[in-house]
């Protein structure tokens, strides 16, 4: 893996690889162009690598929306549903090297909202559902990031997905397999407005829960309090959210900011909570008083920086 990339899963024809069943591939540009700057992608396709081939008949899901199976398009005989589940099951296992993983859309077995399910007769049942491989990876390994290549259109779902990617990796260097009470406090100092950005409740329920680091089990500890964490995170936070966190930081500029500058970011805070800028203006204003004025503490936040600042997130949120 290159320096400083954080490793990431995906589904191999976004990378441009021929593996669909016609052949063809879906190479997502934003992935392999953008995204490729702070991800090392590692490449899967759960129906090549359980041996169906390249081109191959279509499956799709039928039967029930909870338990569908995969079957062939054209011979229903042709069951993989099995195979695609135990091949998520492994990778889901290998997965706990990757710190988020992006899937193809619409497939049967790797889309994660999209994929349909008929009835045996041809009907569509209702919703979009997940896939085979996307069902057994998500069960075995509930704390990765994950989406679909086609939501990252979506400003807000794409900074919300590439933001729990990078706090699930900085989780993993810093507290990683071998937690501490002091790892886990520390993590959770630096989190702390970036939980409050997502809303008062996990922002207080998590700090009461760390305030009990010291007397538990730490093992177990640090498990439950990473899944209540990437929970937390999961739903992208709202304006209002995001406005409430900005104020409070607000509040850390020591005294000998003028009050004109005061004045300013509240204003520019205002703008961002109304709809008329996006977060990237209060935020960049904040970062400039607290980087001169601001304590350790504040400074250290994630919320200020949860990604690498040139993807230009919050310009578009």
């Amino acid at each position: 893996m290159e320096e400083n990339k954080i490793p990431v899963g995906i589904s191999s024809c976004l990378l441009g690889e021929e593996v669909r069943f016609n052949g063809g591939h879906k190479q997502s540009r934003f992935c392999l162009d953008h995204l490729s700057r702070v991800f090392e992608f590692q490449g899967f396709c759960p129906e090549v690598a359980i041996g169906m081939g390249v081109p191959r008949e279509p499956i799709r899901l039928v039967g029930s929306i909870d338990a569908p199976r995969a079957v062939g398009t054209v011979d229903a005989s042709v069951d993989v549903t099995d195979a695609l589940a135990a091949y998520g099951d492994e990778i889901g296992k290998l997965s706990h090297s990757l710190c988020g993983y992006i899937l193809m859309k619409n497939s049967p077995s790797c889309g994660l909202y999209s994929a349909k399910v008929y009835t045996p007769k041809g009907g569509v049942l209702p919703g979009k559902h997940a896939g085979i491989f996307a069902r057994a990876l998500k069960a075995v390994n509930p704390l990765l990031p994950l989406e679909e290549e086609g939501r990252l259109n979506d400003a807000l779902l794409r900074e919300n997905f590439i933001a729990r990617v990078f706090a699930y990796s900085d989780w993993r260097s810093s507290v990683g397999e071998q937690p501490t009470a002091n790892k886990i406090v520390k993590f959770h100092s630096r989190y702390k407005y970036m939980l409050m950005a997502h809303g008062q409740k996990p922002y207080r329920e998590l700090g009461q829960m760390v305030a009990g680091a010291g007397t538990a089990q730490i093992d177990s500890f640090a498990a439950t309090y990473i899944a209540a964490f990437m929970a937390a995170i999961t739903k992208p936070a709202s304006r209002k959210g995001h406005s409430n966190t900005l104020y409070h930081m607000l509040g850390y500029l020591r005294e000998e900011v003028p009050g004109e500058a005061r004045q300013a970011l509240a204003a520019s805070i205002e703008e961002y909570r109304k709809g008329i800028v996006n977060l990237a203006v209060p935020v960049a204003l904040l970062k400039h008083y607290l980087k001169m004025h601001g304590s350790d503490y504040i400074k250290a936040q994630a919320y200020l920086e949860p990604y690498a600042n040139d993807l230009g997130l919050r310009n578009q949120i």
